[in-house]
């Protein structure tokens, strides 16, 4: 597989990964009886400051997954990953470190830091839809 076919499959399984945690935490709070199986909101606004995070980290995931992997796949199909490929891997690094920070904190720098990293996948997703549109 090129760069940018296994950015891809590491950004669908990243969010497959942040998916399964959170399953896996409701399914333990079910299992306890700490929360019942019909006692969830989905953005998990009735359970830990964590869970609330994880539901937003993999949320955040999954409302970028059209845009910024609808172009790797562009750029696949029409057989120009060579401009996705050199970028592909600092994409999927930034998502990652994106969710992780989320994940982890809400304090002002890690925010700061949060959208620094959603920038930098910004800023590729941009150079990339500039080089696939004007060539």
């Amino acid at each position: 597989m090129n760069p940018t076919l296994t950015a891809l499959t590491g950004f669908v399984a990243w969010s497959l990964f942040l998916l399964t945690l959170m399953e896996a935490i409701r399914s333990k709070l079910v299992l306890t009886k700490a929360i019942a199986a019909n006692g969830f909101n989905p953005e998990n606004s009735n359970l830990s400051p964590f869970m609330q995070r994880l539901a937003r980290a993999h949320a955040n995931c999954i409302e970028g997954l059209p845009i910024f992997g609808g172009l790797m796949v562009i750029a696949v199909v029409a057989g120009r990953s060579a401009i996705t490929d050199p970028l592909a891997y600092a994409f999927l690094a930034a998502r990652i470190l994106q969710s992780v920070i989320h994940l982890t904190s809400l304090s002002a720098l890690a925010v700061a830091l949060r959208f620094s990293a959603f920038a930098v996948q910004m800023g590729i997703s941009l150079y990339w839809s500039a080089r696939l549109l004007l060539g």
